[in-house]
């Protein structure tokens, strides 16, 4: 089955994610994107009110393909539901080293380029994390009773986010995979305590049950 074609809308939302991620959206013209779209300013128009209104596009877009371009293939690789997290990581891992340490989450980059004030956008770059961690949130959702009851799976899902992001942006400063790597290794001993705890207390519930049969 042959690939339905590219519109001009969809040329134009492919060439600003690939310019506002290589260059920044404040330093991207709109000539610039109507260049590498190979469109006319009409098309643009005709699509778009403003670069502005592009952005909003972009990141839909990110939105929409979070789960075919990050989250299905991890599920495709492990049935493991807490190795899926670290699977997930070692992409970025690999993107990093990929880009020698240019990487940066194109989410992460437009979330400190844009101006607060600019509220719209804002909350379609919140949208996109919070996407993001409730794909991880179902993750460990999914690892049941190796966590401890009462694990906060939202709280531990937005602490999976932020070691992304941190390790990535250290990386990308350092030159260097060392600060990704030690930030997710601190984050896979501290689900090993949680599986850890987890075994303890079971074990501490299955004798007091045989205590409590011993003593019925």
């Amino acid at each position: 089955m042959r690939a339905k074609p590219s519109t001009s809308r969809d040329r134009i939302i492919e060439a600003a994610i690939w310019l506002f991620y290589a260059n920044g959206y404040n330093a991207t013209g709109v000539a610039e994107i109507l260049k590498k779209a190979k469109v006319n300013s009409g098309s643009f128009y005709f699509f778009f009110k403003s670069k502005e209104e592009l952005l909003l596009a972009v990141l839909d877009w990110y939105l929409e393909n979070l789960e075919p371009i990050l989250i299905r293939p991890v599920y495709e690789a492990t049935s493991d539901p807490i190795e899926r997290i670290f699977v997930l990581l070692d992409g970025y891992k690999g993107k990093i080293l990929a880009t020698e340490f240019d990487f940066t989450c194109p989410i992460g980059r437009l979330a400190l380029e844009i101006d607060p004030a600019r509220t719209d956008v804002h909350a379609k770059i919140a949208a996109n994390f919070r996407e993001w961690a409730e794909a991880v949130g179902r993750c460990i959702e999914d690892a049941g009773e190796r966590l401890p009851p009462g694990t906060d799976t939202g709280a531990l899902a937005k602490f999976v986010l932020t070691v992304m992001e941190g390790g990535v942006m250290q990386s990308r400063s350092h030159k260097s995979i060392v600060p990704f790597d030690a930030s997710v290794a601190q984050l896979r001993q501290y689900f090993r305590y949680l599986e850890q705890s987890a075994d303890t207390l079971r074990a501490r519930v299955k004798t007091q049950s045989g205590d409590d049969r011993y003593e019925g």
